[in-house]
């Protein structure tokens, strides 16, 4: 048998803190339960007396992918219509899972739910799992008693919305592999290889070419200073890291992104798409359309496309309709987006009208990222042969100087 360290909540929702002997996580819920209560988190115990630190690092470290996320709001839909209890589907799903953090959230939120919790205000104890979008749309199903068909739409929210971040990763994966290897490659030469090749000039009087004298320069800088140039190089990237997560680093690089001229299509196809898929998502539950719209500013990922939206979330709390404030960011949403909203709120369909602008975007990035990825090959390959003609020029004009010369 294990020692745990566990925390229990009483009926009353005091929250008690002790250690106990069991075989198992499940044997030691069992053994409170028979005591009235109800276990939320269990830490088993070295022989020492102290956690187990390597498994409390891996815990916090690991991250719950999409994929857990889309596999239990999945078949939790299934199980809630075929007439499972959420506290029994929870537990299914809880054997189910190999992601041991999710597992133990999954655990607690059925603690949650045997004690009288609603699930919507268990999950909302784990907003880094599950957003406010994935938390009020399951407050929505709960009280309009359709919580199966608003996990069906999760589940095809989320299922879409990886499919995109997929296909973008795949797409920037190949060119960002080649870059790398050819920084690497380069930096090995001009530490190692040019250094030897540029030694028969040492003694020559021929004056040298500026391409050599830049080469010889850059080459002598990496070959005595490399740790310095690595450092500063580590330097700048973390400066960088922490100044995009300022409000000011943010809007300034994302409004770069969005002047690029072969990204920035494809990161407003992204937004546009994620923008309609969500608002179609939620439209089909009773969230009012004030917080619906702020809780698509917090899913956008382009800071400023999330400050229209929040925008214009305070413009329709004044009753001015959608089309009219999105109609002010036209460089954000072009014509066709805004028309065919127009015409949704008119006609009462803007639920399946978003939902056909989804579809139509999220079609769109497709096509935009196959093309981008034929273009971006000839560019990486005529980038490489660039650096490979300027090292062959550097290398080989003051040789045929030195040869005239004899």
């Amino acid at each position: 048998m294990a020692e745990y360290q566990y925390t229990a909540r009483t009926p009353e929702g005091k929250l008690v803190k002790d250690r106990m002997r069991a075989k198992s996580t499940d044997a030691l819920a069992d053994d409170l339960k028979n005591k009235g209560l109800i276990l939320t988190q269990a830490k088993e115990m070295r022989p020492g007396g102290g956690t187990n630190f390597f498994q409390s690092m891996m815990n916090s470290m690991s991250g719950v992918p999409i994929v857990d996320k889309i596999f239990f709001t999945q078949n939790l839909s299934i199980m809630v219509k075929t007439g499972f209890s959420l506290s029994q589907a929870l537990k299914t799903l809880s054997a189910q899972t190999s992601n041991k953090k999710f597992k133990g959230i999954i655990d607690d939120i059925r603690s949650d739910v045997e004690s009288g919790a609603a699930l919507s205000n268990s999950l909302q104890r784990f907003p880094k799992v599950f957003p406010e979008i994935f938390v009020n749309m399951i407050s929505a199903g709960e009280a309009s008693g359709k919580l199966d068909e608003i996990l069906i739409t999760l589940t095809n929210q989320m299922k879409k919305d990886h499919q995109i971040v997929s296909k973008v990763r795949a797409a920037l994966t190949y060119p960002s592999i080649v870059i790398f290897a050819m920084i690497v490659i380069g930096v090995v030469m001009m530490v190692t290889v040019v250094p030897q090749l540029l030694s028969v000039f040492d003694e020559s009087t021929t004056e040298l070419p500026v391409t050599t004298k830049i080469l010889v320069a850059f080459s002598d800088l990496l070959k005595n200073y490399l740790l310095y140039v690595v450092g500063f190089v580590a330097v700048l990237a973390v400066a960088f890291l922490r100044f995009r997560k300022t409000k000011s680093g943010k809007k300034l690089i994302h409004a770069t992104i969005l002047k690029l001229p072969l990204i920035s299509p494809v990161v407003k196809k992204v937004n546009l798409a994620r923008f309609t898929r969500t608002l179609s998502s939620l439209l089909k539950t009773d969230i009012p359309i004030v917080q619906t719209m702020q809780i698509i500013s917090k899913v956008l990922g382009n800071v400023h496309y999330s400050n229209a939206v929040l925008i214009a979330s305070e413009q329709v709390k004044k009753g001015v309709s959608i089309v009219k404030t999105l109609e002010n960011e036209s460089k954000l949403f072009p014509p066709i987006v805004t028309q065919m909203i127009s015409v949704g709120e008119e006609s009462g369909t803007l639920d399946s009208i978003t939902e056909e602008i989804a579809d139509f975007y999220e079609e769109d990035v497709d096509q935009t990222l196959n093309t981008l990825s034929s273009v971006i090959e000839p560019i990486l390959m005529l980038f490489i042969g660039g650096a490979v003609a300027f090292l062959a020029l550097s290398v080989l004009q003051p040789m045929y100087g030195l040869v005239e010369a004899i």
